[in-house]
């Protein structure tokens, strides 16, 4: 009984970490995203070529553009040319 509670409990850790949604920068130049999560706004700052994970239960983000998204915790938000785009 104590093993199946406990497989399943590693089993739900593991799982919720692993959905999270990420930001690639594929630009030279510096790119920030804005990050609503739980209520609280951050700047999420990309370097050139950077790759960051966030966003672990859903989130929403300001895009370069001002645009604002809805993020789920699986998307991949690609900026290239300045531009973002969700995958």
């Amino acid at each position: 009984m104590w093993k199946s509670l406990v497989a399943a409990v590693a089993l739900l850790a593991v799982s919720g970490s692993a959905h999270a949604a990420s930001a690639v920068n594929k630009d030279a130049e510096t790119r920030t995203l804005v990050v609503t999560e739980g209520g609280s706004k951050t700047e999420l700052t990309l370097a050139g070529g950077e790759t960051v994970e966030f966003c672990q239960s859903g989130c929403f983000v300001t895009l370069p553009n001002g645009d604002l998204e809805a993020l789920t915790g699986s998307e991949t938000v690609e900026i290239s040319g300045g531009v973002a785009r969700i995958k």
